[in-house]
């Protein structure tokens, strides 16, 4: 089977986590991506450990599925190779500073768009082009300091957390990956390709949900809950006799059928607790009470009851666990690929499937054979290579 974007090239700039995390999701769905790196390779490579096979585990997890090519944009000589496989390329991804394209002359407006008329020509940025911090690098933790994102997690009592996973970069390459398709369907309307900005800074505002409604709506500054929601009670997690359990009760119908399971059906009937605004407003009271029921049930029993009583639950796990989990496994949701594993493909389409076709490349490790698709002679080749302006995997 093939995948849904069999047959679409794209050709990928971008380095970090974005910009690759947008590529790696197109190229699970079948787009070839070519991935030009610089002469010092994507930084990303030395970030670990962990490391296997000379590949760093942050690389290897949004890489994969893809060709890699060393180039030095810096001399005009790359920058033409660029040109070359632009040819009959679909889309470019770059995160790149901006002006930084424009300075080679490979700028989208003046030449990119006339050039290839066809091209979806996405930018992942920090800040975007313009604005009060245009232009400005971006990384994931400033921008979730800038954007709120740190003020809204974590415990209270603590103060302002980074959110544990990059949460903002991975958001920005779905994002881009959305845009990406999008610009492609309609494409196929006019003919015509169109340039795409995606910047951090507005991913991160964009995600912010429910508290950027809730500020905008109320006018009152949102506060961090710890594991609680801000608008839903009881939402938390919560101590039990063998571990910890996390609660999603978002109806009273599913908090009337966890008050009988744990055996204190009286509670739902209560004035403070009838509905969600009312255990909002009795917040402290209501999570006193199920925090003392609950020390005495066992956790990995109950998430199981309320589960099959329809009510959101479950055990809080940690990574390893999680990843070992049966319904993991059953998903697909771990893969192996020539000595590489990684998680699996979210998104499940019934008649073409995203699959992981190759493990993360080695640096430069298509660098030669990218060339001669190219058509590039092995005299050409070799000056380029010997130049340096081209690294092959030795």
């Amino acid at each position: 089977m093939s995948g849904a974007l069999e047959g679409i090239k794209v050709v990928d700039l971008s380095r970090v986590l974005g910009g690759p995390y947008c590529t790696q999701m197109l190229a699970d769905h079948g787009a070839e991506v070519i991935k030009v790196e610089p002469p010092q390779g994507d930084e990303t490579r030395g970030w670990g450990p962990p490391f296997k096979d000379e590949l760093s585990a942050y690389f290897s997890g949004a890489n994969r599925n893809k060709r890699s090519i060393a180039i030095d944009l810096r001399q005009p000589e790359g920058r033409n190779l660029v040109l070359r496989l632009l040819e009959d390329a679909d889309v470019l991804v770059h995160n790149f500073k901006p002006g930084a394209l424009e300075k080679w002359g490979l700028g989208y407006e003046e030449v990119l768009s006339i050039k290839f008329p066809k091209l979806v020509f996405c930018h992942v940025t920090g800040f975007g082009a313009d604005g009060p911090l245009g232009g400005f690098p971006g990384y994931d933790a400033v921008v979730q300091a800038m954007t709120g994102l740190m003020s809204i997690n974590g415990n209270p009592a603590n103060g302002p957390t980074r959110m544990g996973t990059p949460i903002v970069d991975i958001g920005t390459g779905m994002i881009a990956c959305n845009a990406i398709l999008a610009s492609l369907l309609e494409r196929g309307r006019s003919g015509l390709g169109q340039a795409i900005e995606v910047p951090l800074y507005d991913s991160a505002i964009s995600m912010m949900h429910p508290q950027a409604a809730n500020s905008l709506m109320s006018g009152q500054i949102p506060k961090a809950t710890g594991n609680g929601h801000p608008n839903i009670v009881p939402y938390d997690m919560f101590e039990t006799s063998t571990g910890k359990l996390y609660l999603a009760v978002g109806n009273n119908r599913q908090f009337a059928v966890l008050c009988d399971v744990l055996g204190i059906p009286e509670v739902p009937r209560d004035v403070r607790f009838v509905d969600n605004a009312a255990r909002l407003t009795h917040r402290a009271e209501i999570t006193h009470l199920l925090s003392e029921c609950l020390r005495c049930h066992d956790a990995f029993e109950l998430e199981p009851v309320l589960l099959n009583a329809g009510v959101p639950a479950g055990v809080v796990r940690d990574v390893n666990e999680a990843l070992a989990h049966p319904h993991t496994r059953h998903r697909d949701m771990v893969v192996s690929k020539e000595g590489y594993r990684g998680t699996g493909v979210p998104a499940r389409l019934s008649r073409t499937p995203g699959t992981v076709r190759s493990a993360p490349p080695r640096f430069g490790q298509h660098s030669i054979e990218l060339l001669r698709e190219a058509k590039l002679t092995e005299d050409e080749i070799g000056e380029l290579v010997s130049k340096d302006i081209v690294r092959a995997e030795q």
